[in-house]
């Protein structure tokens, strides 16, 4: 039995990393008529914790609503960037911890593949921070196609001629 793909979901922090995933998505979309569907997590202060401070923070609901406007306005315009090449998509902003909301949405949607971008952060940063697409990959319901992007090899190979030079 051929494994189908008829959907595949894409979530977006609007970084190169994400742009690039956008691209292989829609490439594979177009190639096995699938469909794509574009989210975009807003961690909710309320239920991840994430904003918590020592500081007190005025209008925190405001804020969410900013920030959940604002994540839906470049969404509409990525879709009618992609709508001008012919593609329909779906989008959607939701709101939780970004790893744990993109595996759920993956699930209750029954997507086929989840293309996402990875900021490739190692050591240091990468213990800080974690990184969402790690446990993405470790708990999705699907398949997860990850992609970063890269400088050129002439900027790479320029910016350490310069370093070197110092």
């Amino acid at each position: 039995m051929a494994e189908s793909l008829n959907r595949i979901l894409v979530p977006v922090d609007f970084s190169a990393h994400s742009q690039k995933a956008v691209r292989y998505a829609t490439t594979l979309a177009n190639k096995f008529g699938a469909r794509v569907s574009l989210i975009h997590v807003v961690e909710d202060p309320f239920v991840t914790g994430a904003w918590q401070s020592e500081a007190f923070i005025p209008n925190i609901p405001e804020l969410l609503n900013a920030l959940l406007t604002a994540a839906q306005n470049q969404l509409a315009a990525l879709k009618k960037d992609l709508a001008a090449h012919g593609l329909v998509v779906e989008t959607k902003v939701i709101t939780g911890r970004p790893s744990h909301a993109i595996v759920e949405h993956a699930a209750e949607g029954h997507f086929d593949l989840i293309v996402m971008g990875t900021h490739g952060r190692t050591g240091l940063s990468h213990a800080l921070l974690g990184s969402v697409a790690e446990r993405v990959v470790q708990k999705a319901p699907c398949g997860v196609l990850t992609v970063r992007e890269t400088a050129p090899p002439e900027v790479k190979t320029a910016s350490t001629t310069a370093a070197a030079a110092v």
